[in-house]
């Protein structure tokens, strides 16, 4: 999820814009710039993306059991657990640094960062055997920027997502019937989920930028996320085992 900083008071033209010629004509929105760092990332982002890392491996674990079964499955079956534990933490990643790329792509400052809020609804979901929140946090972005490339930059995570969804989707149809093929479907579902999960138009979620920017890119970006979850979740039933 990207996350932008509040306004700092009126849409308007600024006087330096980056990437000019996709501004032109466009009205603006001036957050305060925070260049605190020449280089790619720094490293508070780092442990930021470390700790939302492990909390959501922890929730993409707890796909292998309802409750906090999925803890007995790190010691009967610990290669796949790594494995998928790996996967998992990819797939955040991926996400998130995906907005991180798109904000730079524009001349934005643009690092992750934990949420408390978020931190706390994505670890009570962890036992949770239906409802699953994955939002630990948000890349947040510091710049002039406007509509269009404020929904450009919250599409970029949940596109990285829905690709890796149809990839496992797609994998799991070569792999022999195993435990990797269980894995490759609970992958695909967290993936998509994270998708679908973002692209809900409320508050400060990718769904609401990307709505007030283009209904018909959120409306196409949201049914797809949505079909790619319906067909890695009507696919699991048949691939049980862990």
């Amino acid at each position: 999820m990207a996350k932008t900083r509040r306004p700092v008071a009126e849409e308007r033209y600024p006087a330096t814009e980056p990437k000019a010629e996709q501004l032109e004509r466009e009205p603006q929105i001036s957050y305060p710039f925070q260049f605190r760092t020449p280089t790619l990332t720094s490293s508070t982002e780092v442990l930021h993306l470390v700790a939302g890392s492990l909390i959501v491996m922890a929730v993409g674990l707890s796909l292998y059991g309802s409750g906090l079964e999925w803890i007995t499955m790190l010691f009967k079956q610990p290669l796949v657990m790594l494995g998928s534990a790996v996967v998992f933490t990819v797939i955040f990643v991926s996400h998130e640094l995906a907005h991180k790329a798109a904000a730079r792509w524009f001349g934005l400052w643009a690092e992750f960062r934990l949420n408390l809020i978020g931190v706390a609804f994505t670890l009570m979901t962890i036992a949770s055997p239906l409802v699953k929140i994955i939002s630990p946090g948000a890349v947040v972005i510091s710049g002039a920027i406007s509509q269009r490339m404020l929904g450009a930059t919250a599409l970029a995570g949940p596109s990285v997502s829905m690709l890796f969804t149809g990839l496992f989707l797609a994998l799991h149809l070569y792999v022999p019937v195993s435990s990797l093929t269980s894995a490759l479907l609970r992958a695909a579902t967290l993936s998509a989920w994270i998708a679908l999960q973002n692209l809900i138009p409320f508050g400060m979620l990718d769904g609401a930028k990307i709505l007030r920017w283009s209904k018909a890119v959120w409306a196409v970006s949201f049914a797809v996320s949505a079909m790619l979850l319906a067909a890695a979740i009507w696919s699991l039933p048949d691939y049980q085992q862990p």
